[in-house]
């Protein structure tokens, strides 16, 4: 059996969005995933472009290998938020980082859901 518990996203202030400032690999910090591989964290992720173009935004789940690791979205300008990381689990201490086409325009929005294992 196990634990769903939501936790606020390490590379977050408080649960606030974060700005994406890089621009190349190795990304800006989105989140890093429990230790260990008994729980897991569930990663969901939105991006908003406030820029006055569509910005290209690498997602680097848990590496930076390509095509294993990255997922690139081109995020519309001025469009609200877009799902971008569906719920996809990891854990580890795997890392979350993303980069963009454009520095500081880029913010993604986390959402975490822990798995504990619970015996």
């Amino acid at each position: 059996m196990a634990a769903l518990i939501p936790v606020i996203p390490s590379g977050s202030t408080n649960g606030r969005p974060v700005l994406v400032v890089a621009t190349a690999t190795l990304g800006t910090t989105l989140h890093t995933a429990v230790a260990g591989i008994s729980d897991m964290d569930e990663v969901y992720v939105w991006a908003y472009n406030d820029h006055t173009a569509d910005v290209l935004l690498t997602i680097e789940f848990g590496g930076a290998v390509t095509p294993g690791d990255t997922i690139r979205y081109t995020v519309p300008f001025d469009d609200g938020l877009h799902l971008i990381i569906p719920g996809i689990r990891l854990q580890n201490g795997l890392v979350v980082t993303a980069f963009a086409g454009t520095a500081s325009v880029i913010t993604c929005t986390v959402n975490i859901n822990r798995l504990i294992s619970v015996a």
